[in-house]
C-alpha cells in the first residue's frame, strides 16, 4: 500500500501526451476552428492534485475529530433510537396512550416546554385492541363517570378537526354513524334498566325507554319475544372507524413535538426507599430512574431516563407494572397486589345477509349478550359476543374460533332477528380486552408504591369510546395535580388497594 506522500509524488509521471487525443466537437454548418474542443479522456494533472489535496484535508479533519473529546465514532449512527432523556414517558402507543401525550402537550404550552415519548412495541398495530375493535361510543353505562368520560369523549370527537387538525394537511373523517345503541332486558333485567335509565339521564345522556310494542313499531324487523324493556339512545351514541382516531392523534401528537419509539418495554431502573406506616408497617417506595427500551429486530436494549411513567400498555399493563415489583410482594403485603388488567381475547365476525335489516339499524345488544351492527352498505353486519368466564379462549394466539360463532350467536341472532336465518360470515378476526378482572373499570391515578408511574389501563373495552376524555383527565392530573373538568377520583387506583370495586352492569 502507497502512503499519501508516494502517491502524490507517482502524480508527476503521468504524461499528457502518452494519451491520444480525441475530438468531441461536432460540426456546425460554418466551422470554426475557435469552438472545437480537444480532450485528453482523463483529467489533467492540475485537477487530480486540487482533488488529491481535497481528500488529503478531509483525511487530517477526520483523524484530529477522532482524538479525545470529540463526537466523532467509528459506528453508525441510527436515527431510530429513542432519546436519552425525556419529561414523560408513555408506554403503550394505542388510542389512549397518543389522547395522553396530545393532552399533555396542549395543556404544557410551547413547542418545547415538555419532552414526551410514546414507545409502542407494535408499529403495524396487528395486534391493538384499538383497531381490532367494534368501534362503537355510548352514554348507556351504570356509572355516573363512564357517561360522564363517553359524553366529553363525543364532545371531542364532534369537533375533532379544532381538536386533531393539522395545518396543510386533510381533515378528519371519522365516518360517524349516529344510528345509536339498542340495549334489550328481559323480564329479569328490566329493573336494572330502569335504573340505569335514571342515572343516564341524571348525567345528560339522551336516552329513552320503549316497551316492546313501541320497539316492535320503531323497528319491525326486531322479534320482541322474552323483550320486557328496551333502552334507545337519542343521540350521542353510534359507531367511527378506530384507525382513523388512533392515526389523527398521532398525526396531531407528532406535529407539536412529541417523539415515537418503535421498541418493547423490558424492565425499569428505580430506587428504592424504606418508609415506617402506621397502619402498613414498613413498605418499600419505589421511583423509577430510566426505562429500559429494547430496540426491534436486535439485542439493543436503551435505556431512556424521565421523570414520569405512564402505564397506557392496554392490555400488557399488568405485565409493565410487575416490571417494577407490583404485585410480586408477599401476599399478606400492599407489595403484593397485583395490576388485575390482562388480555382476554374477543371475535368479532362479518356476515352477510342481503334480507337483513336497513340503514336504519342501531347497534343492537341483546339481553343475550350478542350484539350487532351495520358495517357500511349491501348487508354487511359485524356481530360478536362475550364468552363466560369458564368458557375465556387461548390468549396465546388471535386464532377465530368460528363454531363459536355457530353454537353461540347465530342462533340468538336468528332467534332475534328473522331476516338473520340465512347469512353468510365473510370475514371474522379476534381482538384483546385490556380486561379488568377487579371490576371491569378503567384504573386511573398514580400507584401508591411507584412514586412516578401514573396509569391509565382496565377499560374492560372502552377505552377507545372514552380515550379522548380520558388523555384529557390524565394530564390534569400530572400538570395540575388533581382533576379540573370531570371528577374521576371513584376511577383511583387505590380501590384495588382497599378492595372497593366499582362495578359497571351493562357491560358488552
Amino acid at each position: 500500500m502507497y502512503s499519501c506522500q508516494r502517491l502524490a509524488s507517482r502524480l508527476h509521471g503521468f504524461h499528457a501526451a502518452a494519451v491520444p487525443l480525441r475530438t468531441v466537437c461536432p460540426q456546425p454548418r460554418h466551422f470554426s476552428p475557435r469552438i472545437c474542443q480537444i480532450s485528453t479522456g482523463v483529467a489533467s494533472r492540475s485537477d487530480l492534485a486540487k482533488e488529491l489535496e481535497l481528500q488529503l484535508k478531509a483525511m487530517r479533519e477526520k483523524a484530529a475529530s477522532a482524538l479525545p473529546g470529540s463526537d466523532w465514532t467509528p459506528f453508525e449512527i441510527r436515527n431510530d433510537l429513542p432519546p436519552k432523556r425525556v419529561d414523560i414517558l408513555i408506554v403503550g402507543g394505542g388510542v389512549v396512550g397518543w389522547s395522553i401525550a396530545y393532552w399533555l402537550k396542549r395543556k404544557s404550552g410551547p413547542r418545547k416546554a415538555l419532552r414526551i415519548l410514546v414507545v409502542e412495541r407494535d408499529p403495524t398495530y396487528s395486534q391493538a385492541s384499538t383497531v381490532l375493535s367494534a368501534g362503537g361510543i355510548r352514554q348507556q353505562f351504570s356509572l355516573k363517570e363512564n357517561i360522564e368520560l363517553s359524553l366529553a369523549s363525543l364532545d371531542f370527537l364532534r369537533n375533532i378537526n379544532e381538536h386533531l387538525g393539522v395545518f396543510n394537511e386533510e381533515p378528519v373523517d371519522l365516518q360517524f354513524n349516529h344510528s345509536g345503541y339498542l340495549f334489550l332486558a328481559s323480564e329479569k333485567g328490566a329493573h336494572i334498566m330502569e335504573a340505569n335509565y335514571e342515572t343516564q339521564r341524571y348525567a345528560g345522556a339522551k336516552v329513552k325507554l320503549m316497551s316492546p310494542a313501541q320497539l316492535k313499531d320503531m323497528f319491525p324487523w326486531i322479534n320482541t319475544d322474552g323483550v320486557a324493556l328496551a333502552s334507545y339512545g337519542l343521540e350521542n351514541e353510534g359507531w367511527f372507524d378506530p384507525w382513523t382516531l388512533l392515526s389523527a392523534l398521532k398525526r396531531k401528537a407528532l406535529s407539536m413535538g412529541v417523539e415515537q419509539c418503535l421498541g418493547e418495554v423490558r424492565g425499569f431502573n428505580y430506587g428504592v426507599q424504606s418508609v415506617e406506616n402506621r397502619e402498613l408497617g414498613q413498605i418499600q417506595l419505589r421511583r423509577i430512574t430510566h426505562t429500559n427500551i429494547q430496540m426491534p429486530n436486535s439485542l439493543e436494549v436503551v435505556p431512556v431516563e424521565s421523570t414520569l411513567v405512564v402505564n397506557a400498555a392496554g392490555a400488557n399493563s399488568g405485565k409493565v407494572a410487575q416490571m417494577v415489583g407490583i404485585g410480586l410482594g408477599s401476599q399478606t403485603a400492599i407489595s403484593g397486589i397485583s395490576i388485575p388488567v390482562e388480555p382476554r381475547k374477543r371475535y368479532i365476525y362479518v356476515v352477510h345477509s342481503p334480507d337483513g335489516p336497513g340503514l336504519d339499524t342501531p347497534f343492537l345488544v341483546d339481553y343475550s349478550g350478542v350484539y350487532l351492527r351495520r358495517e357500511g352498505l349491501g348487508g354487511n353486519y359485524i356481530t360478536g359476543l362475550s364468552p363466560e368466564e369458564s368458557e375465556e379462549p387461548d390468549i396465546t394466539n388471535l386464532d377465530v374460533d368460528h363454531d363459536f360463532f355457530q353454537d353461540k350467536i347465530w342462533p340468538q341472532l336468528a332467534h332475534r332477528i328473522p331476516a338473520l336465518e340465512s347469512l353468510k360470515v365473510t370475514s371474522a378476526w379476534a381482538g384483546f380486552y385490556d380486561y379488568n378482572t377487579f371490576d371491569q373499570n378503567g384504573l386511573l391515578g398514580i400507584h401508591p408504591l411507584v412514586r412516578n408511574m401514573y396509569f391509565a389501563c382496565g377499560f374492560s373495552g372502552h377505552g377507545l369510546q372514552q380515550s379522548p376524555a380520558v388523555g384529557r383527565a390524565v394530564a390534569e392530573l400530572v400538570l395540575d395535580g388533581g382533576y379540573k373538568t370531570l371528577d374521576l377520583s371513584a376511577l383511583d387506583i387505590k380501590r384495588i388497594l382497599h378492595d372497593e370495586r366499582l362495578l359497571e352492569r351493562n357491560i358488552v
